[in-house]
């Protein structure tokens, strides 16, 4: 009983003793879910330069190549030379938007030609929203020049003519305008000193910091913000930021990156992680694989056992190399759609021939540009009710009646756009009446070189491009057929018929002998 008591009491001294002990914090375990840190600030340093002297490093190599290397375009120009910053932010904020989903080549001439129309933001507002699609035609993602000319509009009525000097006010009163298009203006017109993550960009970091988890994801993109602002110069934010883009377009390129030409590869994980495979397999192969070199950099991975939001789910597939970052989501396949396209011409006044189109509705895929009539084919429906409401469509534009036989196949066009794979079957129709309709808001005539410098997408040029083809082709095979007939004539005498050989048939050797029978 006296050992049993001294037991209890021993053990209430401990619980007393213990609960006086101030609490430690428990640590969290893979288990615990409830409260998973997120953010830049808790990643692991793998995916970070945590080396100020590397980010200093990182800025004078990449800047060092890029004042060699870096190509003479327009917009840097003006960028750097321009005295006026209203000029300066105007022409540094058509370039961005020009450059969305487009290469560099291909802006090129357009951004000269729309400077060279509308040099300031106020020559912009005053033009029409035909003239600027117009201009825009054949660039492609039309509502970006439509948005260009609001916020220009927006820029005059609301804003007394002077362009917005800050990256959030770029963001909020330019429509059109996202986190990369602002900061990219901001940084480059302005001297605002903060990153910009482009495509090039988001390419470059991801191999750089070996990030491999889907570049899309929220905690991707402020992981690659974070970067981006940490690497800035604060003295040229402008061109290190234009330094990386012409990096990811020029060495870091999607497919066939040129790293040994790279100016930073020391800084990038994924260089470092191939040349290291690359120098062990090489060991292997001679022989030396006891003998570290002094030249083989240890290359770590993540240490943050399997829960860091930055690391690749897929293990590395050394046959990719440094193309196994940045993984992308699985593009969704695109929308498979069919068009009934009708081409109308007539024979103009002027003896040219014209051409009727129609005015697409004012939102939606190709908003407010002229087409040819066209119709939608629905799987529902069959090919002649189709082709039954395209002559509606028809007749009451042109006010005669048109009827299905009228119309003639000519084949069909392949128009590719970002989502949707278009196919354009086409026929047409060629109007005798010269007079009717008349030019109304959705409904126009124009001539063949009026049609070239109209506002109309590619995929009516291509549709123009295939009847000319086929015209030539039959006017040709007339041509050839009649041709074809005058020699047969020239030939053969009246009343005489061609003669028929059978090349495989043998000829008797009496044959040869017989007297040649005298025509009278």
């Amino acid at each position: 009983m006296l050992r049993l008591a001294m037991r209890k009491v021993k053990k209430e001294v401990v619980e007393l003793v213990e609960s006086a002990k101030p609490k430690r914090k428990r640590q969290r375990t893979r288990g615990d879910k409830d409260e998973e840190p997120n953010g830049p600030a808790c990643l692991s340093t793998h995916h970070t330069f945590h080396d100020p002297g590397d980010v200093t490093h990182l800025r004078t190599l990449l800047l060092r190549w890029y004042d060699l290397e870096k190509r003479e375009l327009q917009w840097r120009t003006v960028a750097s030379t321009e005295a006026d910053v209203n000029i300066r932010v105007y022409a540094v904020w058509v370039s961005e938007i020009m450059l969305q989903q487009t290469q560099v080549a291909t802006v090129t001439d357009y951004y000269n030609k729309w400077m060279k129309r509308w040099p300031t933001v106020s020559d912009l507002a005053a033009a029409t929203l035909e003239e600027v699609n117009q201009m825009w035609a054949g660039l492609g993602y039309y509502s970006r020049g439509k948005r260009l000319h609001e916020g220009a509009q927006k820029v005059v009525s609301e804003l007394d003519g002077q362009m917005p000097v800050t990256v959030d006010d770029l963001l909020k009163q330019l429509p059109g305008v996202g986190r990369y298009t602002a900061a990219a203006i901001g940084s480059i017109a302005l001297g605002h000193v903060t990153g910009a993550v482009d495509g090039n960009v988001i390419r470059v970091l991801c191999r750089m910091r070996a990030i491999g988890a889907d570049c899309t994801s929220p905690a991707v993109t402020e992981a690659l913000w974070s970067l981006a602002n940490t690497l800035v110069h604060p003295e040229r934010p402008g061109d290190f930021n234009q330094a990386m883009m012409e990096l990811g377009a020029r060495i870091c390129t999607p497919k066939a990156p040129l790293c040994n030409q790279c100016p930073v590869r020391s800084h990038c994980l994924s260089y470092r992680k191939v040349h290291a495979k690359q120098e062990k397999t090489s060991r292997k192969l001679l022989g030396k694989e006891d003998v570290k070199p002094p030249a083989l950099l240890d290359i770590e991975d993540c240490r943050t056992d399997g829960i860091c939001p930055l690391c690749p789910s897929q293990p590395w597939d050394e046959e990719l190399g440094v193309l196994n970052f940045p993984r992308k989501p699985a593009k969704k396949p695109p929308r498979v759609e069919r068009t009934l396209t009708c081409v109308v011409t007539r024979h103009g006044q002027e003896g040219e021939d014209e051409f009727l189109l129609t005015r697409r509705p004012n939102k939606g895929l190709l908003a407010g540009l002229w087409e040819f009539p066209s119709r939608l084919l629905q799987e529902e429906k069959s090919e002649e009710e189709h082709k039954g409401a395209l002559c509606a469509d028809l007749s009451s534009l042109l006010g005669v009646q048109v009827i299905g036989s009228s119309l003639n196949y000519v084949g069909e066009v392949v128009h590719v756009f970002s989502h949707i794979h278009q196919t354009y079957v086409v026929h047409t129709l060629c109007l005798r009446d010269a007079g009717a309709p008349t030019q109304t808001e959705n409904a126009q005539w124009l001539s063949r070189s009026a049609l070239q410098e109209a506002a109309v997408p590619t995929g009516v040029k291509k549709v123009v491009n295939l009847c000319d083809l086929q015209k030539k082709h039959t006017s040709a095979e007339t041509k050839r057929r009649k041709k074809g007939d005058i020699r047969e004539v020239k030939k053969r005498p009246r009343g005489v018929k061609k003669a028929t050989t059978n090349k495989n048939k043998q000829l008797s050797l009496t044959s040869f002998f017989k007297t040649t029978k005298q025509e009278p």
